[in-house]
């Protein structure tokens, strides 16, 4: 992997981790910097999501700070310029997922286009 590529995949870790910060999540104007106007994400419970209605649980505690959610296995790739795809498992208050985001490069910065989730046992 190239230099430029690997500050892209860790732009995109980094922005990947804030998202999971139970006090970014409570800020819906942090969480608006790092979600791309066009987001949307099919969440494990299968249901889709917007930037509206992502906000609405994120700023609702869907994740504490007593139990932050733990991720391992986190991996990237540049798929294009200026778009990353991130793939890693997540577990939630025992609640075990893995989790699949395309981050792209915008005008003000690296933010989340899509992501994924699917349960595991």
């Amino acid at each position: 992997m190239t230099e430029e590529s690997e500050r892209a995949v860790q732009a995109a870790i980094d922005g990947e981790m804030r998202l999971l910060d139970p006090e970014v999540r409570a800020s819906p104007a942090r969480v608006l910097e790092l979600l791309d106007p066009e987001f949307t994400e099919i969440g494990a419970s299968g249901r889709r999501w917007d930037v509206e209605s992502i906000l609405t649980v994120t700023s609702g505690g869907s994740v504490s700070p007593e139990s932050p959610v733990k991720v391992s296995e986190m991996s990237g790739v540049v798929l294009a310029p200026g778009v990353v795809h991130l793939t890693y498992f997540a577990d939630n208050q025992g609640r075990r997922a893995w989790r699949s985001s395309l981050w792209r490069l915008t005008e003000t910065g690296w933010r989340m286009y899509f992501h994924q989730g699917t349960l595991t046992g």
